[in-house]
């Protein structure tokens, strides 16, 4: 793709670095077969090669941009599905993140949205303040609908409809701490524990170090790691993200140049493909960037971690259908695409692929949020090509594709872990036994 940019856009090192991937583009159009928005809505610039135009137009002008590109780029739900696809090799995870960086410094959102992605990326990263949102949210349900109706407020009311019924208790992994196996130490991990998971389905936390202490593997969720930034870089929002990004790489290489670690651990493949890219986010960051780039040497998802190890004692409690929901992040995101199903049949589920396997559920990090109606319509298809195979439950590795699909289908929805953590001796996921 032949591009206009000024010298000194391309003085810029995130100029250049656009400018670099735009050039990879060859217009192909392989990326709309997988676009969940295109295939969805059919509309040019609700595809990845539309919003390269739109995103390319926008950084060459170096003018604010329309409304019409800040909804068209709004409404990716950075699913990496093109980058799968793409015969180019076009980093447009990387292109859509300057867009968004972008938009955010140039463009004037109405008073609403701008409130409510205020509220979002205050309250969300928090555990505290996001726990005590959903008490607030099971009382205010009732409105739900109101607020839809409220064109504005409609992200208010997907707020409410997709908070959980009942709050999950705290539990020792909710707060820094190290956990040892009982016998000999064969290895040293830390684990992100995520901001929404911790809340929403903190045993999935408990599952992983039971797991890996029963293999001889300690954890320690070390103090000062926090949200890995994914959300509020997503919104376009570096300063933020970049700044907690920095703030994890000091607690991270503290512990690797202490006590040492063999991987950073992560079973919220969300985070998982952020912190992977931090080497990335801090590459002009002097005071972080190589140790960005060793921690994001280091991360591992859980599923690629566990691949290492031995499980061959593990056996399913019970002989379940288990429909794997790969997760956007884990598969397009990490590349990460066998491991998961493997370690789930070595224990003896069965294990099926749903048809579209490569679309999004929607969920997206806050996109079922901001973008509720597209993301019902890819929720519904989705829950409808799992059902086609008609599993006796569903798992998945990110805590977001659980609650969306969730809200969807009567079908349990565990994670990868749970199931691994109950093959070798760990209690029963607990929505298997509702």
């Amino acid at each position: 793709m032949q591009t206009n940019f000024s010298l000194k856009q391309l003085a810029d090192p995130q100029f250049a670095h656009s400018e670099s991937i735009l050039r990879n583009c060859v217009h192909c159009g392989f990326c709309t077969a997988t676009c969940p928005t295109y295939v969805e809505l059919g509309d040019e610039l609700d595809s990845p090669r539309g919003r390269i135009y739109l995103i390319k137009e926008m950084l060459e002008s170096g003018k604010a941009p329309s409304a019409g590109v800040v909804k068209h780029v709004d409404r990716c739900l950075s699913c990496l599905s093109c980058m799968t696809t793409c015969p180019a090799s076009v980093n447009y995870m990387h292109l859509v993140d300057h867009g968004r960086a972008y938009i955010e410094q140039n463009y004037q959102r109405p008073l609403a949205d701008r409130m409510i992605r205020k509220l979002l990326e205050i309250v969300l990263p928090n555990k505290t303040l996001f726990r005590a949102s959903l008490i607030m949210a099971r009382l205010a349900r009732p409105f739900a609908g109101l607020f839809k109706a409220i064109g504005p407020l409609k992200p208010l009311g997907a707020m409410l409809e997709l908070a959980p019924s009942k709050s999950a208790p705290t539990t020792p992994t909710c707060k820094p701490g190290t956990f040892s196996p009982d016998g000999p130490r064969k290895g040293r991990v830390a684990l992100l524990t995520g901001c929404a998971q911790p809340v929403l389905n903190p045993g999935i936390n408990e599952a992983t170090v039971r797991l890996l202490n029963r293999l001889g593997i300690e954890v320690v969720v070390p103090a000062g790691v926090g949200c890995c930034g994914a959300l509020t870089h997503h919104m376009g929002k570096e300063a933020d993200s970049h700044a907690r990004a920095a703030a994890n790489v000091a607690a991270w290489s503290a512990e690797l140049e202490g006590e040492g670690l063999d991987a950073i651990i992560i079973n919220t493949s969300g985070c998982g493909t952020t912190v992977k890219d931090y080497g990335h986010m801090l590459a002009h960051d002097e005071a972080h960037a190589e140790k960005a780039k060793r921690i994001s040497e280091l991360t591992q998802d859980i599923t690629e971690y566990l691949s290492g190890l031995d499980l061959a004692n593990a056996k399913a409690g019970e002989p379940l259908r288990v429909a794997y929901h790969s997760a956007c992040s884990l598969q397009h995101g990490q590349r990460v695409l066998t491991e998961p199903k493997a370690l789930l049949k070595g224990c003896g589920f069965e294990v099926v692929d749903p048809p579209e396997g490569h679309l999004c559920c929607g969920s997206a990090g806050t996109y079922n949020i901001m973008q509720s109606d597209i993301a019902t319509r890819l929720r519904s298809r989705k829950v409808l090509n799992i059902e086609s195979t008609q599993p006796d439950l569903i798992a998945a590795g990110n805590i977001g594709c659980m609650t969306q699909i969730a809200s969807g289908t009567g079908i349990p929805v565990v994670h990868t872990v749970e199931l691994l953590d109950w093959a070798t001796g760990g209690p029963k996921p607990e929505a298997l036994t509702k």
